[in-house]
């Protein structure tokens, strides 16, 4: 398994984000509304602002996602990282390569200077919340608006 980088607004990017957004609206909770896709920018994921990698897995490519730099907490002037878009297609799900992901994107914010590492997430995504917490992310105040989230985390890390 290996990961690359690649322009997050790129053709290949673009087709994993669109999967990804479409399978997110297909399963959106009901009494949440509807899904509301963002796409992200190069700028937000171009070293040392971030980085967007995608997952390749024997020739194929599995998966994405990103990590960015957000304004740091104020209350502990940490440089905080957010971990975006983590997606493996479904046939790849189950196998670890979700785990070395998201372990990847970590060692890169490292690499830009992170100091704490945060994400949002739904309650609807199950698999995703256990794979957050048994990496030591800990549930944390919500740090942004999005509509979509049920669930902020957060990890100290560097």
């Amino acid at each position: 398994m290996l990961f690359r980088e690649v322009d997050v607004e790129g053709a290949e990017a673009l087709e994993l984000l669109r999967a990804y957004f479409a399978e997110r609206a297909a399963g959106f909770p009901a009494e949440q509304g509807e899904y509301r896709p963002t796409y992200p920018t190069t700028a937000q994921f171009t070293p040392p602002a971030g980085v967007f990698l995608v997952v390749v897995d024997d020739g194929e490519t599995i998966g994405c996602g990103g990590v960015r730099r957000i304004a740091s907490d104020s209350s502990t002037g940490r440089e905080r990282f957010e971990v975006k878009h983590l997606w493996l297609a479904p046939a790849a799900r189950g196998r670890g390569a979700g785990r070395r992901l998201l372990e990847e994107l970590e060692r890169r914010a490292v690499g830009f200077g992170a100091r704490e590492i945060v994400l949002d997430t739904n309650a609807s995504l199950a698999a995703a919340g256990g794979l957050y917490r048994s990496s030591g992310f800990a549930e944390i105040a919500p740090y942004n608006e999005n509509p979509n989230a049920t669930h902020w985390y957060g990890k100290r890390v560097g």
